[in-house]
This record gives structure tokens, sequence and C-alpha cells, in this order.
């Protein structure tokens, strides 16, 4: 008798053999083969004409009229934006000079998803091919997205009420999924003579918004490209979702000029009302503005290739090479950029991507918000081909154009190393937006505090101050803090300080850490101690109140030291600036390690 292992070893008789191999007995020689085969492909060959005129949307002319503009044609703008089909590498870019496909109509590397919406319909407005928007899945920087683009060659990109139904689709599948979703905007808004249909129901425009907020709400990733006209109810779509970004030229605006002078009797032109330059420096609404098309999706791609996964390693690596993703700079240039001399703590003045630019691979730095809030650098990049978002003081004192408050409109010179209101607001958004896409965070300070005073506190800067508090202290990406020169009083806070659990926090030997500044300090307390001293009736002298003022700073100098922090575990390392890069990479291996994140809930914001 066989034993148990022979059995289990499947060592018996062939016939019990397990067959799982299908057998076909089609005969391919048999005449109806042939004729179903050859009428099949006579269907297949008239449906893909049919999809190829489809795929032309509103047709030669409107195309041309599109590039009169300066602008892609929507299949133009998905050749550019999908990865190529040879291309198995995620790090693969998008230079502006490589074509697109204007005779390409179909794009074999894309899985196109209601090519045939609104076919036959609209006929007395002249139609409207794919419902004016083209929806599907493709890659991008090697992540699976969900694709929602306005076709503006058919009726200028307006929502037909197919048009709503098409993109609620789209926006179903990606939230069913868990897929990120990338809009390309450019849209008139509502087709005004169908209003009734698109407007007020609950699979209607309206829709729409609701599924950005609860996609948001879930952690889908989503981020919108306006590259032509977003107005009227339109405008809410990618303010909704977690990234924006704008090419100039494009407009952004809840009413356009005509419509603003008829309501309000105001006159202004589209560029001052709702332009990329508007947005980018003065409502601080688009967080990237870019020239023009090639560039705005080149960006996406760099954008899309950093967001993090839930589902596997949840924080973006791609491949290193230490040699050919070095930095462009030295890191030896940092030890001439800081004056150590504590006195000169609260006081030095340089630009902060210097630094940046020595610590990241290629010295290459999606900047965000870059004309809003400049006291405060935000941005994305990788280190050691690990994505981080920084958070960076920016020390060279900045103009800006005030958006609030009682010299709203006007310029005015902003102190580097100052967190002013429209700094605060735009830390606390690329916060949440690098919760949102899984990307770690580095915070760089250099910060004397917030802004003080009646402009200040006029344009809500405490609020703003909360919101920029709120946001590093719900966060759950892992933190990483550098103390690169001061970092001084509530700014420490905000910018993640010690409180605010950091997984690793890390100080350079010019760092300054206290209250204020020695010598802020030194001023308060010896002018207090002298008024003191003098109500009881001693008077001193201008030796005395220096001696004072000296004794004060040097107490104070001593304890803001990082040898002082360090001491007492305040900071985990005391780092050499040529060794930050090095450090950092150690640190974000490290905290890789731990792939468990916790859903990212913000609780209660100030707006």
């Amino acid at each position: 008798m066989l034993g148990w292992q022979a059995f289990v070893s499947g060592r018996l008789s062939e016939e019990w053999k397990l067959e799982s191999s299908l057998v076909s007995k089609l005969d391919t020689k048999a005449v109806r083969f042939g004729a179903n085969r050859a009428a099949l492909q006579v269907l297949m060959a008239a449906l893909r004409v049919s999809e190829d005129e489809i795929r032309l949307g509103g047709g030669a002319k409107a195309a041309e009229a599109q590039k009169a503009k300066g602008r892609l044609t929507v299949r133009e703008r998905l050749a550019l934006l999908l990865d190529p089909m040879d291309s198995g590498d995620p790090k693969t870019q998008v230079s502006e000079s490589r074509p697109g496909a204007p005779g390409a109509v179909q794009l074999p590397n894309f899985l196109e998803l209601g090519l045939w919406a609104a076919y036959g319909m609209y006929e007395e407005y002249g139609g409207a091919p794919a419902a004016g928007v083209v929806t599907g899945l493709g890659r991008v920087s090697g992540r699976l997205c969900m694709i929602v683009a306005n076709d503006a060659t058919v009726k200028a990109g307006a929502f037909f009420p197919m048009t709503a139904k098409k993109v609620l689709r789209a926006q179903t599948i990606a939230l069913e999924n868990r897929i990120p979703t990338l809009y390309l905007v450019d849209s008139a808004g509502v087709f005004l003579p169908l209003q009734e249909d698109v407007f007020p129901d609950t699979d209607d425009f309206g829709r729409v918004f609701r599924n950005n907020a609860v996609m948001s709400s879930l952690g889908v990733p989503q981020i919108t490209a306006i590259m032509g006209m977003c107005v009227a109810g339109g405008a809410y779509l990618p303010v909704m979702t977690d990234t924006v970004l704008m090419t100039e030229g494009s407009g952004l605006f809840l009413a356009g000029p005509s419509l603003v002078q008829a309501a309000i009797g105001q006159k202004t032109d589209a560029e001052e009302l709702g332009g990329a330059a508007m947005h980018a420096e003065i409502s601080g609404t688009v967080d990237f503005k870019e020239p023009n098309d090639h560039l705005c999706l080149a960006r996406l791609r760099s954008l899309v290739g950093k967001i993090g996964s839930p589902t596997k390693a949840p924080f973006s690596v791609v491949g290193y090479d230490a040699a050919k993703d070095a930095p462009k700079f030295a890191a030896e240039d940092l030890y001439g950029l800081i004056d150590p001399d504590p006195a000169k703590a609260a006081s030095n003045v340089y630009d902060m991507r210097e630094v940046i630019a020595r610590i990241v691979d290629r010295s290459e730095f999606d900047e965000y918000k870059v004309d809003f809030g400049r006291t405060v650098l935000c941005g994305y990049a990788r280190i050691g081909g690990r994505a981080v978002g920084i958070v960076a003081n920016q020390k060279m004192h900045q103009s800006q154009t005030v958006a609030v408050g009682p010299q709203a409109g006007e310029k005015r010179t902003e102190f580097g190393g100052v967190i002013y209101t429209e700094s605060a607001q735009k830390a606390a958004r690329f916060i949440m937006d690098c919760n949102q896409s899984l990307v770690p965070l580095i915070f760089l300070h250099d910060v004397n505090g917030f802004m003080v005073g009646k402009d200040a506190e006029w344009s809500g800067i405490i609020r703003a101050g909360a919101k920029m508090v709120s946001a590093v202290s719900t966060s759950v990406v892992p933190k990483i803090t550098v103390i690169v020169g001061g970092s001084f009083g509530a700014g420490h806070y905000a910018m993640c300080g010690k409180a605010y659990d950091p997984r690793f926090l890390f100080a350079w030997p010019t760092a300054r850490y206290a209250v204020m500044s020695g010598a802020s300090a030194a001023n308060t307390l010896a002018e207090v101690r002298a008024k003191q001293m003098e109500r009881g009736g001693k008077v001193l002298t201008d030796a005395e109140k220096k001696a004072l003022y000296d004794e004060i700073k040097s107490s104070y100098d001593a304890q803001a030291d990082p040898r002082y922090g360090a001491a007492r575990l305040w900071i985990d390392s005391i780092i050499d600036p040529v060794k930050t890069r090095e450090v950092l990479m150690t640190a974000l291996e490290a905290a890789s390690l731990n792939p468990e994140v916790a859903k990212f809930n913000p609780g209660v914001l100030q707006t």
C-alpha cells in the first residue's frame, strides 16, 4: 500500500493527473467561420471610421482656431501627458521639444472611455462629438490615472447634458477604484441653451463638484491643469481639487469681463480679472503658473510622479544613481551662506533656494505658488530618489502685492524669515497636499516668527497662523526638520518644531533656537530690568545699562545655542551643513520602513 507521502506528491496513476488546458475545436476553415470573420471585419472597419471622425472633435477649422490661441488640441495634450508606449521607466519626463501627435487621433497607450457619448444627439446645435470631453485611463509617470480633458474644439468645451454625465461616470470609476484623477480644463462652462438639463439635478453639473470634495475626503489625489477658459460654475472644479496648474493666457473667473460690466459696471480685462499672473500672485488660487501647454504638461507629469500609493510602499521612490542624480552645485558652498555670529541669527539675508539646490536630486525643485506668500518656499523634489515636499523660510526680502487688509492692491516689501498671512496660508495648503498625495515633508528653518502690526492683524495673521499650525499638527506623513539658522517664537512651532512630532530634528551649527533672538530678548529684558531698578531709586549709567544688556544677551545666546538644545535632546543631531543631503537620505530611508500611514483628518481649519 502506497504511503501518504507518495499520495500527496502525485506519484500515483496518470489517470488522476489534473488537466486544466483548454482544447479548441473551432474549425477556422469552415465556410461559416470565414463569412462571420469577413462580416465582423467590415463592421469593425466602419466603427473605426466613425470613431476617427468622433476623435476629430469640432473639426479642422476649430482645431486651427485653438492653435491660433497658442494652445494644443485635447489629443495633442494627451499625447504629451501620457507615458510613451515603449517606456517602462516611470521617470520618463516630457520636454518641450517632444512632438505631439496631431495626425494620430487614436492614442494606443490610452483606454478611452465614453467615446460614443452624445453620438447622434444635439444635432440641432451642430452635434457634440464625444460630448466635448475626453475621458479614460492612461499611465502618467508610471501611475495609472483617470484623465478628464475638455475638447475646446467642440463648442469651446461647453458642458452639454451628456458632458456632465460622462465626467460623472469617470469620477465614479476613479472613486470606486481610488484612481488618481487629472483634469485638463478648457471649457466655456454650461451650454446655456440646454442649461435646464445641465444645471439642477442629482446627476447634473453640480454633482461634479460634490464628487471633487468626496474624492478628496477619501484620499483620492486630484490635480487640475487650466489650459484655456474656466468660467462661471466651472471655475469651482479646479479649485476643489488638490493642486491647480494654469497656463499664461488662460482665464479663471466666476464671470467674464462683459458679465462683470453688465452686473456691477466694473470695466476690466480678462487678464486683470482672472489671468494666471493674478491668480498666482494676488489671489493665490493657482499653485503652478506655466508659460504654455507643453511645460504645463511636463510639470503635471513631474507632480504625478511623486504621488505615493496607499496599497504599496506608501512613499514614491524611483531608481537612484549617485552620480547622475547628484545636485548640480557643491555642498561645500553652504559654508559661505550664513554668518555664524549669533548676533546675525535673525538678520542673515540669503536665498534659501541655494540650500535646496544643494540637497535635492539634480537640483530640481517643482516650486509651489512661487509668486504668492514669498517668504515661505514650498515645493516638491527628490532626495536620493525619494519624493519629498519641502517647506522652507525664505531669507531674502520680497516684494508682494497685498491681497487683503488696508493695503490691498498695493506693493509692499516683506522681510525675509518672517511668516506673513499669505505665506502661512500657502504653507498650510501645501502641507495638506503632501498628506493627500503621501509625500514626506522636510522643514528647513530660518524663521524670525509671524508678522505683527495692524496690517497683519487686519489680514488675519492669527487665523492663517492657526491654519498652518493645525496642518502641521494633523499631518500624518513623515516630517523631518532641519534648523538652518534662527528658529524663533511661534515660527518654530509652525515649521514643525519638536512639539509637532518630527521623525527627526537636526540642526546646523548656525542654528539658534529660542522664543526670540538674543539681541531682541536682551533689548526687551534690559529695558524692563532697568525700569524696575529705577523704580527702586537706582539710576543706571550708560555703562551699567550696557553691562546689563550684555549679561542678558550672553545668557540668552547660550540657551539658544544648538549645543544647549542637543544636551537636552531637543535636537537629535548637530550636523555638518555639507552632510545635510546625506543625513536626509538616511532619515528618509528610515522613515519609509514604517509603511503604515494613518488617515489624514485635518479637523476644523480656520478659513
